[in-house]
């Protein structure tokens, strides 16, 4: 039925020429989008999630345990008493996790 179709239309058949388009689009998704989405979400729920003395370990590199949580920020002391105010965004993983093994899925 499907060949009569192509035949019967001059044009290659309106549905099956958008069909490669639609299997990218799809493929694209599964590989690409939804992994992203979901490592967001993991990691979203990991910041939100870290308290004072967690250890971690920034964006940048930096070490240090955290001292104060704000609403956007945390205070970080990173040693010999010197404190920084970083962004949750720039937060990477929880050191204490990572140096007992338990690193953040990737």
């Amino acid at each position: 039925m499907i060949t009569t179709l192509l035949q019967a239309a001059p044009g290659g058949g309106g549905l099956m020429s958008f069909l490669p388009m639609i299997l990218i689009v799809v493929v694209f998704y599964f590989f690409m989008i939804r992994p992203q989405m979901k490592k967001q979400k993991e990691h979203k729920k990991y910041i939100e999630e870290l308290g004072v003395n967690s250890k971690i370990v920034t964006t940048a590199g930096i070490h240090g345990r955290i001292v104060e949580v704000s609403e956007t920020t945390f205070l970080v002391d990173v040693g010999s008493g010197v404190k920084m105010r970083f962004d949750k965004s720039a937060v990477a993983l929880d050191a204490s996790k990572a140096a007992n093994g338990e690193a953040v899925k990737k």
